[in-house]
């Protein structure tokens, strides 16, 4: 599917079993110009169908559904029509957000509680948002595939001083790239991992579970004062920022009123930089926007390294792009090939 001309009206499907959330969903997005809104589904049977007829250039799916549920309907819509789809879920539901984006999901829009029916305004902004970035998308999202399976864990030391910090910056997209190059890290990498991913407060825990749950390195969401140690990786939380403080530890610290992203890639590549200096190997994801090419010119100018994820697999080439525009990235590549050259340089311990 071809990017959306920037001037004509994108097409809209909403998805979701309640007629007020349908309502609701329908009457934000209507809001935005350049989007048209042309048909409501109640279920994922009834949504294929009109996605042939209508043949959206968005789509909103709630996941708990009668009939056939949000999951069944992502992996028959990837594979016969791949569309841009943005998951609108609850808080109560973290899990199942992540498995929608390795089905291929966009994106997602948490509920401010379990309905939709409340505190309407603080959702309206950002699926506005997400919406919107469908104009600007270099291809779809795609399900996680890899040709490298993660290796069983033979321990994790918890008592070595890392060679390498890496830190990784993401956005649009960035989950399930995460997932990707976590799959590819051996058992006992010699390198902590810090990770700044643009997620809402709440989510970032279960993120760092799944991740955790592919073996090679630990991975927690952050802890403040945390000492850097091979092998562990870490997630910022959403809502806050990670930094290397001058101790050398990790630190989690509040967002500053300059900050344009939160978390923000920026403080988290700059910081590492300061401290730790040729240590550093720096990543810079899918994203919107340009959070981490300030970093990276520090990262290079202290003596460390950056590589991007190229235009051929990036969901949203925005924060790559910015990146390499600074002439400080080394080498951009297709996430594939990013993970096993970033796994390889950083070796094990």
């Amino acid at each position: 599917m071809s990017p959306p001309d920037d001037k004509r009206v994108l097409r809209a499907l909403v998805v979701d079993d309640s007629a007020f959330n349908r309502r609701t969903i329908t009457e934000i997005l209507n809001t935005l110009p350049g989007l048209e809104v042309v048909g409501k589904a109640t279920d994922g049977d009834e949504a294929l169908r009109l996605v042939r007829e209508l043949k959206p250039d968005v789509i909103t799916l709630d996941l708990e559904m009668p009939r056939m549920d949000g999951f069944t309907f992502l992996r028959l819509l990837m594979a016969s029509t791949p569309t841009p789809v943005i998951v609108v879920s609850g808080y109560a539901n973290k899990e199942n957000v992540f498995r929608a984006l390795e089905l291929g999901a966009l994106d997602f829009v948490a509920k401010p509680t379990r309905s939709i029916t409340t505190d309407l305004a603080s959702i309206r902004a950002e699926l506005l948002e997400k919406v919107s970035l469908v104009r600007s998308l270099s291809h779809l999202a795609r399900p996680v595939t890899t040709t490298r399976a993660a290796l069983p864990s033979p321990g994790r030391r918890v008592d070595a001083s890392p060679r390498h910090v890496l830190v990784v910056g993401a956005s649009t997209g960035g989950p399930t790239a995460l997932v990707e190059l976590f799959r590819r890290f051996p058992p006992a990498l010699d390198a902590t991992v810090l990770v700044a991913q643009h997620m809402p407060p709440r989510f970032t825990q279960t993120f760092a579970e799944r991740l955790d749950r592919l073996g090679g390195v630990r991975v927690r969401q952050a802890a403040d004062h945390h000492p850097l140690v091979a092998g562990e990786a870490w997630v910022c939380p959403g809502g806050r920022c990670l930094e290397i403080g001058a101790d050398g530890l990790i630190a989690v610290v509040e967002p500053r009123a300059d900050d344009r992203y939160v978390p923000s890639v920026d403080r988290l590549f700059e910081s590492a930089a300061r401290k730790l200096r040729e240590r550093v190997v720096g990543v810079v994801l899918t994203g919107m926007g340009d959070d981490g090419a300030r970093g990276t010119t520090a990262i290079a100018a202290n003596g460390g390294r950056v590589f991007a994820e190229s235009a051929q697999s990036a969901v949203i080439f925005g924060m790559p792009q910015a990146a390499i525009a600074t002439g400080s990235v080394q080498r951009a590549m297709p996430l594939d090939e990013l993970g096993d050259h970033v796994a390889t340089l950083l070796g094990t311990v």
